[in-house]
């Protein structure tokens, strides 16, 4: 009866720390306020995006925000030419509310600068290299949102559509991994009571 309740015990203890795994890894997933408190804005020096850039770690799964007043400023991500150029024509996307959330999808490098005539070549761009995203054996990777795609000029978004619109997942969304930590500990706690009782 004693090995019983010890192996009950040990079971407990592993649940508890597969929880607290999981629950860490949820963590794991970064919001990087783009140059801070500052925000989204003209810098006072060409080199303040790169120093905020090179001051940062990014993942898959990672997500950017761009604190800005909704009209004064845009976020358009690019592509290297683009960005190199402050080329606004064609960008991969576009996000004209402020403030706006960016999930990064993929890893590698990726290009933002402000639409509004001259802010990109007074400084308003910013380039990242995003990493793999981190993971460890208790999660599982949720499912990649699918990137905003710019409208065509002169046509206006849908507000369900419209660029610079965030969406937040509510806790029952499948896939979400931060729901899955949350559903875990209680049938953790449950099965472990269960497994006393016949023990």
């Amino acid at each position: 009866m004693a090995s019983g309740r010890v192996n009950v015990v040990a079971f407990f203890v592993v649940m508890v720390i597969g929880a607290a795994m999981q629950m860490e890894s949820t963590d794991a997933q970064k919001t990087h306020d783009v140059n801070g408190p500052a925000g989204w804005i003209i810098p006072s020096s060409p080199n303040v995006y790169s120093t905020w850039a090179a001051s940062q770690t990014f993942a898959v799964g990672d997500t950017l925000v761009f604190n800005f007043t909704t009209g004064a400023h845009t976020a358009a991500q690019v592509t290297k030419a683009a960005y190199d150029a402050c080329t606004i024509t064609n960008p991969i996307a576009v996000w004209q509310t402020g403030p706006s959330s960016v999930k990064l999808n993929s890893s590698g490098p990726h290009y933002y600068i402000c639409t509004i005539p001259s802010h990109c070549s007074l400084g308003q761009k910013v380039a990242i290299t995003v990493g793999a995203a981190a993971t460890s054996p208790a999660s599982a990777p949720s499912p990649a949102a699918t990137p905003t795609e710019a409208p065509a000029p002169g046509s206006t978004a849908t507000p369900s559509d419209a660029p610079g619109s965030t969406t937040t997942p509510s806790a029952e969304t499948p896939g979400n991994s931060a729901s899955f930590a949350a559903a875990a500990w209680p049938l953790t706690v449950l099965s472990a009571a269960a497994m006393a009782l016949f023990f």
